[in-house]
This record gives structure tokens, sequence and C-alpha cells, in this order.
């Protein structure tokens, strides 16, 4: 018995994507089902809604942003990054802790929900703690590469460095009840964090596994779409923070109009070819949508009208992030468990599947849903999350546990 959790831990330890991927669909579901049960008491009235520390949107907001994405985030540059620059690979000493530090403090947030602020703040400590060590290993093989080319290594190394800054400043905000540092680590934390990381990985990505995939498919990576993203991106939270939400749309329209622009260049209309491609172009596309969205809800605030709710916030963590996470964290699962690198008939459907959550969940927020009912597409869509990463844990949970198929080490 000893030896076999010996065996099993040794597996599980023996790279980064391991622990870091099996602590995301972890928290996919545990975020999730905290958030369903928060929407059938205290929304919906199904049963007393329990006393918790601090406002449920806070708390969401931060399993949200911090406290699921980062884990695939890791998993994911913790393998590529080096790759990017042909650098070393990171070494157990930092992503094991990384992983301890950050998976006890999410353990502990959910305790700390119900047990008070002192435990809030300890956890988010802990998370932290982990975030940085992550970030430092990370920091260290991208300074130490002679690689000539590093513009996306750099651009993701200092993102993350402004996403710790983010969950620091909801550190301070259990410290101090202080909105302001919950507003720039919520905003913050999306414009400034989640959403740069994310393009950036998309921009490197996309083309890359597309090429590889589909024939004669010229690699199209232009900087000026990257960096003119990141300059939207940044000034939309600027914006966002300081209360200008009636003008959003002078930064949302043209970062559109940029995001359908890689759509069409990259593809689109070729990737069903390939459904393990497919899938990505799919998560793509919704960037799009939802800077179309945002767009819409500034220009109708600009007339006086308040429309679309968190129907453009939702197109973009639905859609685009947790999409695109589905896409990554499935192709490189494949990748390096040894196993083809083909989205069977299981996978296919199960992302088409999840669509659905990002589409009923939009719906909620449109203007013809009357607002009594718009609870119940909020009780829809966090069902369908669930079901749909259920689904996508049973088959790839296990393969973080397991030796590669092929024999390999890794």
């Amino acid at each position: 018995m000893t030896m076999n959790f010996a065996s099993r831990w040794q597996t599980f330890r023996a790279a980064p994507h391991r622990m870091m991927f099996f602590g995301g669909v972890t928290q996919s579901l545990l975020a999730i089902a905290w958030w369903l049960s928060e929407l059938l008491s205290r929304y919906a009235g199904f049963f007393p809604a329990p006393a918790i520390t601090v406002p449920p949107y806070a708390a969401h907001a931060f399993l949200m942003i911090y406290g699921f994405f980062p884990f695939f985030i890791f998993g994911f540059l913790m393998t590529a990054a080096p790759n990017w620059v042909n650098g070393a690979k990171v070494e157990a000493r930092f992503y094991v802790p990384a992983f301890l530090l950050m998976a006890a403090g999410i353990g502990l947030f959910y305790v700390g929900l119900y047990s008070g602020n002192d435990w809030l703040i300890g956890a988010v400590a802990l998370y932290l703690a982990g975030m940085l060590t992550g970030w430092f290993a990370l920091f260290k093989i991208v300074m130490e590469s002679p690689h000539a080319d590093k513009r996306h290594a750099y651009v993701v190394i200092l993102v993350f460095l402004v996403g710790g800054l983010g969950a620091a400043a909801y550190l301070v905000w259990l410290a101090s009840d202080q909105p302001l540092f919950l507003t720039l680590a919520i905003s913050g934390g999306l414009w400034f964090f989640l959403l740069p990381i994310f393009v950036s990985v998309t921009h490197r990505m996309l083309p890359f596994f597309s090429s590889t995939a589909l024939r004669d498919y010229p690699l199209h990576r232009p900087y000026w779409a990257l960096f003119a993203l990141l300059a939207g991106m940044y000034a939309h939270g600027v914006m966002e923070i300081a209360g200008a939400a009636s003008w959003l749309w002078v930064v949302d329209l043209p970062m559109m109009a940029v995001a359908f622009h890689l759509s069409w260049r990259w593809g689109f209309h070729r990737c069903f070819e390939v459904r393990l491609v497919a899938v990505l172009h799919i998560a793509f596309l919704w960037l799009g949508i939802a800077l179309a969205l945002y767009s819409l809800q500034s220009l109708a605030r600009l007339t006086g009208y308040a429309v679309l709710g968190m129907a453009p916030l939702h197109a973009l963590a639905i859609g685009y992030f947790s999409s695109m996470a589905i896409a990554m964290v499935t192709r490189v699962t494949l990748g390096h468990a040894g196993r083809p690198l083909v989205a069977d008939g299981y996978t296919w459907a199960l992302f088409l599947g999840f669509q659905g959550t990002a589409i009923t969940r939009i719906a909620g927020d449109l203007p013809f849903v009357p607002t009594a009912d718009a609870v119940h597409f909020y009780l829809l869509a966090a069902c369908l999350w669930l079901v749909s990463f259920l689904l996508w844990a049973r088959k790839y949970l296990p393969i973080y546990l397991r030796p590669r198929v092929d024999g390999r080490p890794g």
C-alpha cells in the first residue's frame, strides 16, 4: 500500500502539468459547485443561505480569477515556456511547493468563507506564496535563456507578476476592507492578468498548433496585433476602474476588430478539418464576440440605457477563457501522456456541449429575459458547467496519476 502510494506520488510529481492541471480540473468542479450552492440558497431560496465572511460575489470572483485559471496557466506555461526560449525545464523544487501552497491556500479559502476573515487572510497569503514561487521558477528560466526572441515569454512573465499584485490587492482588501483594493483585484485580475495571459498564449500557440495539423497552413503571428490587443486590455481596465464605463467602446471596438481579423487570418473556416484544432479556434472566436458585447453595452450606456448586465463578462470568462482552457489542456494532456493527438467523439461532444454553458449564462442577462427569470438561466448554466467538467474530469483526470503510455519520462 505504501509503495503504491509512493509510486503514484512519483508519477504525479513527475511533471508540472500533472500537478497543476489536476488542481485546475479539481477547482473547475469545486468553485462552481460552491457557486451553485450560493445560487440555490441565496438567490433562488431553495434552502437557507449560510452566513459567509465576505460578499458572495467577492468570493466567486477570487475563486474564478485566482483560484481556478492560474492552475491551468501554470501547468501550460511550465510545460511550454521553456520550449519557447530553449531554456531549462522547470525544476520540481519549484513547481511542487508552488502547487502545494496554492492548493493549501484554496482549500483554506473555502474554510475561511465560513470560519472568519483571519482564515481568509491566511488562505490568500498561502496561495500568493505558491503563485510567486511558480512565477519565480518561470522568471528564472526565461531570464537565463540566451534565446534571441523572448517576446511572448517576457509578456507572460510580466503579466503573471501583475496577477500576483492582483492577488495581493485582494489580500489587502481582506485586511483593510477598502473597496478600491477589491476593485483592483477583480478588474485588474481580469484585464491586467487573465486576458493578457490568454491572448499571449493564444497568439503564440494557436497558429503553431494549426500549422502542425493542417496542410499548407501559413504560420501567421503578427506582433502588431498582439501588442494592439495588450494596449487595449490595459486601457479598458484603467477606464473600468476609473468609472468610465460609457467610453469603453473606444478601446473595445478596435480590439474586437483585431480579434475577428485574427480569427479570419488564422483560418477559422478551415479549422474543422481537425477537431483538436477546431476547439482552439472556436474558443478564440469568443474573444471577438465578448468584445462586441462589451462595445454594445458601453454604447448603450452612453445613450442612457443599461443593457446586457454580466453577459459580456461571461462571454469572456466562460466562452473564451474556459473553452480555451479545455482546448489547450486537452491537447497538452494528450501529447504529454504519449497519447494520439486526436479529439475523439467524446471530447468533441463535451466541448460543443460546454458552449451551451456560455450561451445559457449570456442569455440570462439579455433584455428580453424578465429579471425574475434570470436566476433560472444562471442555475442552468452552473449545472451545464458542472456536467461538462465532470465528464471532462472523468476522462482526463486519471491520466495525471498514470505513467505515460509510451514509457517516456514526464
